[in-house]
């Protein structure tokens, strides 16, 4: 007896179903753990997960801070760099702040947001204080903030300066600049409209290379990233040395020993995990209570 038509397509298509979904809903996905248990990938397939003592600790692959309740760094441990993801390294939010160059203005008032440069400027200022050196960059105020003008022309966007406006400052404190091109520069207030002013961002007396490397104000594309620069290691080491009462040198030599190289032998800069680096250094040079 033939089968009409349609239920013969019908058919076909539920033996596909049935078949597929047995080798790509059960048979692949047990090949994949199988080969997930070889010697040599179990770790990595776990997570590359990493113990002291019998706990879990953390992630070759994954950051974390090093920070008490408070966020407060702790001086006896390497930082990492910052984290967009969730409220730090949380793997299941992973992102960067997907902020651009241009986003150089505070959003100011009680449900207020810091723009790209304020959270790059307020960084390095925290950075430096802590480490012990000069924490300022170029377009950023001493306090830690954009140096971002509105500055006023008479005739628009031309002509006499009548108004200017230090954008991510309110009252309560002198402007980073006192005046510009004559004329006196006030706080802004929050929410008032300042968008007929021209954005104007001041680069100050701040040196063009820095002090505080680059990767120690920003966050990586993940969110993520459990390596941070040879450079900002090394900016840390006099910090923890001091507190674990070791010596500079026996720091250093430990930054070389977990410091990888290049991807490939070329791409990207050579790196520091900064968890393996710390649990060396608890090994190595423990803290004295």
């Amino acid at each position: 007896m033939r089968l009409p038509a349609w239920l013969s397509r019908h058919l076909a298509a539920l033996r596909a179903l049935l078949l597929l979904t047995v080798l790509l809903g059960l048979v692949y996905p047990l090949l994949m753990v199988g080969v997930g248990r070889l010697p040599g990938l179990s770790v990595r397939a776990d997570g590359s997960l990493v113990a002291r003592d019998g706990r879990t600790v953390g992630s070759r692959l994954i950051g974390q801070s090093f920070t008490d309740a408070r966020g407060t760094p702790l001086k006896q441990y390497f930082q990492s760099r910052p984290s967009a993801a969730g409220h730090g390294y949380d793997p299941t939010s992973t992102s960067a702040s997907n902020l651009g160059p241009e986003n150089v203005v505070d959003t100011l008032g009680e449900n207020g947001k810091q723009s790209l440069l304020t959270q790059v400027c307020a960084r390095s200022k925290a950075v430096g204080d802590l480490e012990g050196v000069d924490g300022s960059r170029p377009y950023c105020t001493a306090g830690g903030v954009g140096a971002v003008l509105a500055v006023f022309h008479r005739d628009g966007a031309t002509g006499p300066v009548t108004r200017v406006v230090s954008l991510n400052e309110t009252g309560g404190t002198a402007p980073f600049l006192a005046t510009y091109e004559g004329v006196k520069v006030e706080p802004a207030t929050p929410g008032e409209d300042y968008g007929k002013g021209v954005i104007t961002p001041v680069r100050g007396g701040a040196p063009d290379r820095p002090a505080v490397p680059a990767d120690a104000v920003t966050a990586s594309g993940s969110g993520l990233d459990p390596h941070i620069s040879v450079a900002y290691a090394r900016l840390q080491v006099n910090r923890v040395a001091a507190a674990r009462g070791a010596t500079p040198a026996d720091v250093r030599k430990l930054i070389d020993e977990y410091t990888t190289g290049r991807v490939l032998g070329f791409a990207g800069e050579p790196g520091v995990n900064v968890l393996q680096l710390n649990l060396a250094l608890d090994a190595a040079h423990p803290v004295r209570g």
